[in-house]
């Protein structure tokens, strides 16, 4: 039997048929249901040059198994950018398997391209499995998020 390889690249534009089901998968698993008008433009901003919105793909046999997105913003606290990683997912039968660690260290090396300074991301407390893996690859930086209301 030969090893399966998965190669981690930035999406193209074909590859939006199989995100789509991962990224409303992705959705269920944090229940939000984020607008049609919302996706589309997301999926517009990662081939956009102005934009400082990325998405990479990993792939398995020409399969589509995960994404990583992410972005370069502005920091008060640095002369460099930050990179903030969104959203992580692998599918449900290649979880375990390093695709997830793949995708993040993909976003570390993106990061060190655009001499980024910091590289963090958060996750839903009750995500114990992804956090199995934050806590192998990175260190919490004991930050707690508040949210507020804008509308």
């Amino acid at each position: 039997m030969s090893e399966v390889i998965v190669t981690i690249e930035a999406a193209r534009e074909t590859d939006y048929e199989g995100w789509l089901p991962m990224w409303k998968n992705y959705q269920i698993f944090y229940n939000v249901d984020i607008a049609e008008s919302v996706t589309n433009r997301t999926w517009q901003r990662f081939s956009s040059p102005i934009e400082p919105v990325f998405c990479a793909v990993a792939r398995k046999n020409g399969r589509l198994v995960g994404f990583v997105h992410y972005l370069f913003h502005r920091s008060t606290w640095a002369e460099s950018d930050y990179c903030y990683l969104e959203d992580l997912y692998v599918c449900e039968d290649n979880r375990g398997k390093h695709v997830g660690k793949q995708l993040i260290e993909h976003v570390q090396k993106e990061a060190r391209k655009r001499h980024a300074c910091h590289l963090y991301w958060h996750t839903h407390e009750a995500n114990y499995r992804g956090q199995r893996l934050y806590d192998w690859v990175a260190k919490k930086s004991g930050m707690i998020e508040y949210r507020m209301q804008v509308k």
